[in-house]
């Protein structure tokens, strides 16, 4: 008990640390890429992001968390695990990135209403295959529970990212500004192929992939697809309800009376200020559901109920300590670090609004988790339609009611509310039935 004490804490620890200096570097690119490209192309690269969440979220079919759960059983050979999941994904993604080349014209100008978006569109569509590759062999780390190799790729990867956008972006936006949005999707190419050769360093030299081993197990695609399905059935609902929000919002703030100037700007300044400020201990909350769902996998299976129940709590109350703490400083030094971060106060009347409220937001992945590990998938989808449906609904009607930005401010507390909410409730019933 001791050992496997151990190795949950020590995973932790490792992906925490990592995500510490992800998490620093990371700030000091944005930092560098805002100051380069301005408010203007923050906002036009924020307009496409919801569809570009929305799109992989499809093509990666939620793998990761998938093998992490039928690495950690060990109840398959690790090697069909990986080939079966390639061969499935790859099919996917050639689907999605058709689909995307053909309607990427459509979407900017008849959804986003932003014709500059078209090529944005286009770039992040060709990153798709590459990138569910390397959440394939991510996965099998997170279930062996050797977080070194994701932590030691993840930080070469903020690395190539920085050097890629310091040394190329100046000269890129001097010739044109969608050019520089769409730099970023190219770069995230760049980005993977690097996170999969330095992953693949890593794999034992016990494990030999040979051409042969790349076939179907349809037994093993069934088991798969019965645990990815209900999860990504969630997380599309979730970015489902994120794409629709630039729609609706730059829908009805233009029918409300806005430019399309201050919607790109203030929605730029959003995104770009407001939620990256307001995320910050997001690699904390990360690393512990990373690590708790292989844990609890394993527990579930063994019947170690208490111990299973325990981790919940260690997770839960770390959580809420990190949220309750950064809110704190953020209602009182919000204006410091934004001017530290970025040189600007925009974005600063959102956070002083939202700060108080996201301690909650940060237990909600924590509970999502467990109920993932626990088999409970569907019950988390059902948890996020409600909450797609109720956020959307309100940011309709407060985007009427001529409040501009505030309108998606209160949608995304009301989301919170509801969606911890149901989370706690069906994290009891179901905890209560072990």
């Amino acid at each position: 008990m001791k050992n496997k004490n151990n190795l949950f804490l020590k995973s932790t620890i490792i992906l925490i640390l990592g995500g510490i200096i992800t998490k620093i570097l990371g700030f000091i690119i944005r930092i560098i890429y805002t100051r380069i490209v301005g408010a203007e192309v923050l906002g036009l690269y924020s307009l496409v992001t919801p569809t570009y969440s929305l799109l992989i979220t499809i093509a990666t079919l939620a793998l990761p968390t998938t093998i992490s759960k039928l690495v950690a059983e060990g109840n398959h050979q690790n090697v069909r695990i990986l080939s079966t999941s390639t061969i499935l994904i790859m099919s996917i993604n050639f689907i999605v990135v058709i689909v995307m080349l053909l309607s990427a014209k459509f979407i900017a100008i008849n959804l986003l209403h932003e014709e500059r978006c078209y090529l944005l569109i286009i770039a992040m569509s060709l990153t798709f295959p590459i990138i569910s590759i390397s959440s394939i062999i991510k996965g099998y780390f997170y279930g062996k529970q050797n977080m070194i190799p994701n932590v030691v790729s993840n930080i070469i990867e903020e690395l190539v990212r920085g050097l890629l956008i310091y040394f190329l972006v100046p000269s890129i936006m001097a010739k044109s500004d969608i050019l520089a949005a769409a730099s970023l999707f190219v770069f995230s190419f760049i980005e993977e192929i690097v996170s999969i050769f330095v992953n693949l360093l890593f794999i034992p030299k016990k494990i030999k992939i040979k051409r042969t081993d790349f076939t179907m197990d349809k037994g093993l695609l069934k088991n798969i697809l019965n645990i990815s399905l209900p999860t990504v059935s969630s997380r599309i609902i979730g970015n489902i309800g994120y794409f629709f929000e630039p729609i609706i919002l730059t829908g009805l703030l233009t029918f409300s009376g806005y430019t399309s100037d201050y919607i790109v700007l203030e929605y730029g300044a959003y995104n770009a200020y407001t939620m990256s400020v307001l995320t910050v201990p997001s690699f904390f909350i990360t690393a512990i559901s990373s690590s708790l769902i292989p844990e609890i996998s394993k527990n579930y299976l063994r019947g170690n109920i208490k111990s299973l129940k325990k981790r919940l709590g260690e997770a839960l109350g770390f959580a809420l300590f990190i949220g309750i703490s950064y809110s704190l400083i953020l209602m009182f030094f919000g204006s410091n670090i934004l001017n530290i971060l970025y040189r600007t106060n925009e974005g600063l009347n959102y956070i002083k609004i939202l700060a108080p409220i996201f301690p909650l937001f940060y237990i909600e992945a924590i509970l999502m988790s467990y109920l993932q590990a626990l088999g409970k998938a569907k019950i988390t989808m059902t948890i996020t339609i409600i909450g797609v449906i109720i956020k959307l609904i309100v940011l309709a009607i407060t985007s009427l009611m001529h409040i501009g930005m505030y309108a998606l401010v209160i949608s995304e507390i009301v989301n919170i509310f509801v969606v911890v909410f149901l989370n706690i409730y069906f994290t009891k019933k179901v905890s209560n039935r072990l």
